[in-house]
């Protein structure tokens, strides 16, 4: 350890870490940032391509409204987040029918009625503790408890109104819906699997009911694309003494005596540490580690299944052929009767048409997304790289059609399109094997927590509790921020 005990480095400028950067920055100590590419962000980074600005992964922005994670950031570094409010958050778009994800709780409620009758036991009960789930994440919520104080920081956080969410710690969200309608399953699946990286049949009951609220705790277009908000926290951190460095790809982390000394680069910088703060897989944090220091974590990534990848394809659209009044994110479901994802599931987000930043005049950009199993593309890219371009051809098309049913005319307003493709993301986001969204929230018992094993090396990032969105990573990074600073006595 360092004289000073005060030299923060964090690797990677996605949300997380540039949100634990910033605080500590603020509590002062001497924070540098090291970021592989040419802008922050990572997977909720923003592009720029022949006049798009395309929202690389992440496209809708949560967590704004008052107690929400990035509403007590910005209170916190005095920040203006560049958003405007989106109602309704999204279309759900299943073969017979279309279910509108309204922001306005009583809109919501009039929606399922007609559109899921029947089912409004479930829907009261999942609000119920979704209240629950969001009032103990709205204070300090160190989980899973990684130390004496981690313990200490969850007892204060629990009231008499959570206790009755106890019994549902390891219950699942279809054991809430025992009974639920074919078509009432492939919505909540459709959802959770966006939200929580998983379906009903094993989407904790409490992590789920709150991400089943997600669009009434408030979706927000970020102008300039989603990119904007990594963005704003690197220009702060810059502005107030820190050093966020881009073309800087950490290639090493230095062990000595058990602590994480220092870290160096593709461009030869070695820059010293007391704390280390990475912004990564576990996969990629085991890229970086060598010796007793990686054995640890290479038998645990072993172990642990892949997470889900992400089949992309940005689209430059035409807006003279899109419908008129046309809401800006939608979810299609081809087939309920088969898995999730592969095309079979699509998210669709079109940029706000009053955000002359994303597009041309006349123009829209669009990201649309779904959930892939990352090893098919990597054999076929190793193996038989035509094959690979057949099939990505393969899944463009689909997507495209998928796109239809919610858009109608989306097809013939395309002037522009990029697919990606795991292999796509982990060359723009070093993230090993192209895998994204963090891990399936399950067993809230099994749940990863941002300890490393290494005293003064932790984890950020969408790998650690509450796993994946801007508002998660946001909570994560807080978490790691405020373990530093108690460690560090200040």
């Amino acid at each position: 350890m360092g004289l000073s005990n005060n030299r923060v480095v964090v690797i990677g400028a996605g949300i997380g870490g540039l949100t634990a950067a910033s605080l500590l920055l603020k509590a002062g100590l001497d924070v540098t940032v090291l970021e592989a590419h040419v802008y922050p962000g990572g997977s909720a980074g923003t592009f720029y391509h022949k006049g798009y600005r395309f929202d690389a992964g992440a496209t809708l922005a949560g967590g704004f409204a008052p107690g929400g994670p990035h509403f007590r950031l910005a209170e916190m570094l005095d920040l203006d987040w560049p958003i405007q409010p989106v109602d309704p958050a999204w279309v759900v778009h299943l073969p017979d029918k279309s279910i509108t994800q309204w922001a306005n709780w009583e809109q919501w409620r009039a929606e399922r009625q007609a559109k899921l009758p029947g089912t409004e036991r479930f829907w009261q009960l999942q609000e119920r503790l979704a209240a629950a789930a969001w009032d103990v994440s709205s204070r300090p919520f160190p989980w899973p408890p990684q130390s004496f104080n981690d313990w200490v920081t969850l007892v204060k956080a629990i009231r008499p109104s959570t206790l009755p969410a106890i019994p549902y710690l390891t219950r699942t969200i279809a054991g809430l819906a025992r009974t639920a309608s074919p078509e009432l399953r492939a919505f909540l699946d459709a959802q959770l699997l966006i939200s929580a990286q998983t379906t009903a049949d094993k989407a904790n009951a409490l992590y789920g009911s709150a991400a089943l609220d997600l669009p009434r705790r408030g979706v927000n277009h970020v102008r300039g694309g989603i990119g904007s908000l990594a963005k704003m926290l690197a220009d702060w951190i810059a502005a107030n003494g820190g050093q966020v460095l881009y073309r800087q790809e950490v290639v090493e982390i230095v062990v000595r005596n058990g602590h994480a000394a220092a870290v160096r680069t593709n461009k030869g910088l070695t820059a010293e540490a007391d704390w280390l703060l990475a912004n990564l897989t576990p996969w990629g944090l085991v890229g970086l580690l060598d010796g007793d220091a990686a054995n640890g974590w290479r038998q645990k990534i072993e172990t642990t299944p892949a997470t889900w990848g992400a089949f992309t394809l940005y689209l430059g659209l035409d807006a003279a052929h899109l419908p008129k009044n046309l809401p800006d994110h939608h979810q299609v479901v081809v087939d309920p009767s088969r898995p999730l994802g592969e095309t079979n599931s699509v998210f669709i987000s079109l940029s706000d048409p009053n955000d002359g930043q994303r597009a041309p005049k006349g123009m829209r950009a669009a990201t649309l997304s779904t959930h892939t199993a990352v090893a098919p593309w990597w054999e076929l890219q190793n193996r038989d790289r035509a094959a690979y371009e057949v099939r990505r051809q393969q899944y463009a098309e689909r997507m495209v059609a998928a796109a239809e049913r919610a858009i109608p005319g989306i097809g013939q307003s395309i002037r522009l399109c990029l697919p990606g493709t795991p292999v796509t993301f982990q060359r723009f986001t070093r993230r090993p094997q192209g895998m994204v969204g963090g891990f399936p929230q399950e067993s809230l018992f099994r749940a990863h927590g941002p300890a490393t094993g290494i005293p003064n090396l932790w984890l950020v990032g969408d790998s650690i509790f509450p796993g994946q969105s801007t508002a998660g990573v946001t909570v994560g990074g807080m978490r790691v921020a405020t373990a530093v600073l108690h460690q560090t006595g200040h």
